[in-house]
């Protein structure tokens, strides 16, 4: 399916930037004797992993149907999900830690040259999320959404890391540790962000009702069958990058039993013609009432 291989390419092109990041950061970090740099390349490590997991979710994601997986394998994506986001929270937590430990601790004032590699880290990660959050748009990818908000919690962090810096450069003596601050507050944000990110995976597990624009289109198309009279009920659960549906149809009342049979049938056909990333499609036909 396109959308699984959309997917997959952008994970890698997620693992790529974070190990190149990663290394930056560190080393920057280190030689720059900035801790909100080292806090950034510590983040940069959890989200290699995370997205190592994001990629074994989606490949497994892939396999089709069987005996004991009747609808797919797809719930494998939020799981992914709650995983990615528990790395989000221990490199947060981790952060939090070591950033209170050097406010209490006297250190060296951070170089004003570490200013310009975040500035470059800003600007890379920031386009990471628009290519990623794009992509999970268009594949309905959940845990392709968590990555993406990675690479914006990532964006947050340098950005916050940049104001600290610049704040210790700019008022001297005294305000060594305003990048530590920076990386303290950074950590709330990724804790909230971890939130946002939780929320939609664990309504994917519950079988919310969430995707009312997607029942009126089915609703729509299936009006335009043959046969199809109007619909009563639609319900759609969501499993990885496919939706479930169960609809019922209301018919002729007068009709056959085959032939209702068929128009529940050319009903499904039509309906994964027109929306291809449907999974399953279960149709009650209920007769029409005068």
């Amino acid at each position: 399916m396109k959308n699984d291989r959309t997917a997959i390419k952008t994970i890698y092109f997620s693992i790529i930037g974070n190990f190149t990041l990663a290394i930056i950061k560190l080393v920057a970090g280190v030689l720059g004797h900035s801790f909100a740099l080292i806090a950034d390349a510590i983040e940069s490590t959890t989200d290699i992993f995370s997205s190592l997991l994001v990629l074994f979710g989606l490949k497994y994601s892939k396999k089709p149907p069987d005996e004991n997986h009747p609808y797919g394998h797809g719930k494998i994506e939020p799981i992914v999900t709650f995983l990615v986001v528990a790395f989000l929270v221990a490199s947060a937590t981790m952060i939090a830690y070591e950033s209170i430990q050097n406010i209490q601790t006297p250190h060296k004032m951070p170089k004003a040259w570490t200013l310009y590699v975040l500035a470059g880290i800003i600007l890379w990660k920031e386009i990471s999320f628009q290519v990623v959050i794009r992509k999970s748009k268009e594949t309905h990818s959940s845990s392709l959404k968590a990555d993406a908000w990675h690479h914006r919690s990532d964006a947050i962090t340098s950005v916050m890391a940049f104001v600290g810096i610049l704040i210790a450069i700019m008022l001297g003596e005294g305000y060594e540790t305003a990048d530590d601050w920076a990386a303290l507050f950074a950590s709330g944000f990724i804790y909230y962000n971890c939130y946002l990110i939780l929320r939609p995976a664990l309504g994917e597990i519950m079988d919310e009702q969430l995707y009312d624009e997607l029942v009126l289109e089915i609703r729509g198309l299936a009006r335009k069958v043959e046969g199809v009279i109007e619909t009563e009920k639609c319900y759609v659960r969501k499993a990885g990058m496919r939706y479930h549906v169960d609809l019922h149809a209301i018919v002729n009342s007068e009709i056959t039993v085959r032939e209702g049979h068929e128009i529940a049938h050319n009903l499904v056909d039509y309906l994964h013609d027109h929306i291809p990333n449907l999974g399953q499609v279960l149709v009650h036909v209920e007769p029409e009432e005068y």
